[in-house]
């Protein structure tokens, strides 16, 4: 598998939105999706930032579960995660809650849209904020990990000051690469990785040019991992 080492932490990236977290000897799936790969391991954690196939599918977190797995998500993905046959149990995780497994600490912010609007007349955002979509926030050993979910710019992020913040870079659904910059400059990261790109949704390029544009901040461009 590809993997690089961030702050003591190894970082798969599986495409758009999905990663694998290894660290204290677990296994971290954050909104896996089109995993094909047969040499993936088991997960121990999996976090789903919302319902939409593409993040919580059922298909992909069935793969990568077995009995030992504890699913993660808000509020709006647990029908889907209740159904999973192979899993430990399910832990509901809502924008502002906290939890801990195994000296794992997981909490979270929202995700929503601000401006991006499935129907423009009524104003109906793709990721509406009353549906409670998480930006789901690991700490591990004091080490930060905010992964943004699908999102605008919005006010939680200012100076949440993780190690390391995931964004979305790719627009239509989430920020743009310019949006995306703004954002970073907010969050005020350690160290910043753009997502939401690959496996269809977006094109690659669109990491490259966030990269140019976030001047003075540091940005890893992840090796995606091939099926």
């Amino acid at each position: 598998m590809i993997k690089m080492n961030i702050e003591g932490i190894d970082f798969h990236w599986l495409g758009h939105d999905s990663f694998l977290i290894q660290a204290k000897g677990k296994n971290i799936y954050i909104d896996p999706y089109k995993i094909t790969k047969k040499d993936l391991p088991s997960a121990d954690i999996i976090i789903t930032t919302h319902e939409h196939f593409d993040h919580c599918n059922a298909e992909a977190i069935e793969r990568i579960s077995d009995e030992k797995t504890i699913l993660i998500g808000p509020k709006i993905t647990l029908n889907i995660l209740n159904g999973i046959s192979k899993k430990k149990g399910v832990i509901e995780l809502n924008p502002y809650d906290e939890k801990e497994i195994d000296g794992i600490k997981i909490s979270a912010i929202p995700a929503y849209n601000t401006h991006r609007f499935r129907d423009p007349k009524t104003k109906t955002p793709f990721h509406p904020k009353e549906s409670g979509h998480i930006g789901p926030i690991l700490d591990i050993d004091g080490v930060k990990i905010y992964h943004a979910g699908d999102t605008d710019k919005i006010s939680e992020m200012e100076n949440l000051k993780p190690h390391i913040a995931l964004i979305p870079v790719s627009g239509t659904y989430v920020m743009d690469v310019s949006e995306a910059v703004e954002a970073a400059k907010v969050i005020s990261a350690k160290i910043t990785i753009p997502m939401h790109v690959g496996r269809g949704i977006g094109a690659l390029s669109y990491r490259n040019e966030f990269k140019e544009k976030l001047e003075g901040m540091e940005v890893i461009l992840l090796d995606l991992e091939e099926d």
